[in-house]
């Protein structure tokens, strides 16, 4: 059987478009990757706090959220955790697993996408920095990717340009308006992985604290979400990896008119009949303490002094209730929900079922997950699907 080897142009140097670069160079194809900042791969530099949190040994599809994430499935099928911790093996990179997050030993970002550019290199792949995506278009059966200054043209095309979620700069979103102007349905892109703003006037009373916690998301008065761990508290209201977890559910729904509200555990570890009686033996052994000098040693002095004037002070350390009025917006976020409708495009190549030649990957599609290297797996595995099945065609 007979294949055909394509000229593929990957729009995007970030974790999905290194990834389909790479795979689609080791298939044959003649590849450029067009970046339009001054390096490739600068948002994985700053994922896990400079750290890269590669992926996750816990790696289950249904983890992944979105409107149809059951794509997912199909694309960890064709390159698992295990397939992107040996991809990385093979150009050079040592691992830290930290109760089944993955890190470089180097514990530096900054060395993936070195490594990952370097691959490329290696393999041909042609990488145009600086080069700014203005259109994406068909004209005489061939792809042709307009920037500022240029014209490329090629075979297949793969957008791989990621959203707007993220502080460095060209994380700007463009790929959407490409893929919608192509014809591509979008769910709205709302930020996730992000603090929540809440209504209140206690913040800049408790900014700064840092407690374990446990935090339910109730929405239209009905808990639906409860994730626990370190809990930062903020001018602002609320942050930490587990309102992180929470906050893409929260955001979504105020976005369709749903009451979104979190109701706080100071004391996850105990159940309201054990706090109860821990109070009531530090009042027996001290007889001579006020509320708040009762809850010194428990609680940070911050905390201590908003929660003093509480009638029911149970109530207030078990179910402390904020109402969200919004995120922290997109700048702030990690990562972003919504994105191009995975129901128009192939689960298994990430081709678009509208044009032929064209392909997704990385955060573009409407897939999101938690922290802890999802949000990367889904850019290295839905990166490796592209760039697979974007280089050849059996004929």
């Amino acid at each position: 059987m007979k294949e055909q080897i394509y000229d593929v142009i990957v729009v995007g140097g970030g974790a999905a478009g290194l990834t389909a670069g790479i795979m689609a160079a080791r298939n044959g194809a003649a590849v450029t990757i067009l970046e339009q900042n001054e390096k490739p791969g600068r948002k994985i530099c700053v994922t896990g706090n400079g750290r890269c949190n590669l992926t996750n040994k816990n790696m289950q599809p249904e983890i992944f959220r979105g409107e149809h994430p059951e794509i997912v499935q199909s694309v960890l099928k064709q390159f698992s955790m295990e397939d992107t911790l040996e991809f990385f093996r093979q150009i050079g990179v040592a691992f830290v697993d930290r109760n089944g997050w993955v890190y470089p030993r180097s514990n530096q970002a900054k060395c993936i996408p070195e490594l990952m550019v370097q691959k490329a290199h290696s393999l041909k792949v042609k990488i145009k920095t600086r080069e700014k995506v203005k259109d994406v278009y068909q004209q005489n059966g061939r792809w042709k990717v307009q920037t500022e200054g240029w014209t490329y043209e090629g075979d297949r095309v793969i957008l791989a340009n990621g959203s707007s979620a993220s502080q460095v700069p060209g994380s700007d979103g463009s790929g959407y308006a490409i893929a919608e102007k192509l014809g591509h349905r979008i769910v709205r892109p709302l930020p996730a992985l992000t603090g929540l703003r809440c209504k209140g006037n206690v913040f800049s009373a408790w900014a700064g604290v840092r407690t374990e916690g446990e935090v339910t998301l109730l929405l239209d008065g009905k808990p639906l979400y409860k994730e626990r761990g370190e809990l930062q508290l903020t001018d602002y209201g609320i942050s930490g990896i587990p309102v992180f977890q929470l906050s893409r559910y929260a955001v979504r729904a105020l976005e369709e008119s749903q009451k979104a509200e979190l109701s706080i555990n100071f004391f996850p570890e105990y159940t309201t009949e054990e706090l109860t009686e821990l109070l009531d033996r530090r009042r027996e052994l001290c007889p001579y303490q006020s509320e708040a000098e009762l809850l010194v040693g428990l609680l940070p002095d911050k905390l201590i002094r908003v929660f003093r004037k509480q009638k029911d002070l149970i109530q207030t350390l078990t179910s402390y209730r904020l109402t969200v009025r919004g995120s922290t917006g997109m700048e702030q976020a990690q990562v972003c929900s919504g994105g191009v409708d995975t129901t128009q495009v192939n689960a298994e190549t990430l081709e678009s079922n509208i044009h032929k030649g064209l392909y997704f990957a990385g955060e573009l599609l409407d897939i999101d997950g938690p922290c802890g290297g999802y949000n990367l797996q889904w850019a290295w595995s839905s990166g490796a699907a592209a760039g697979l099945h974007s280089a050849k065609e059996k004929l």
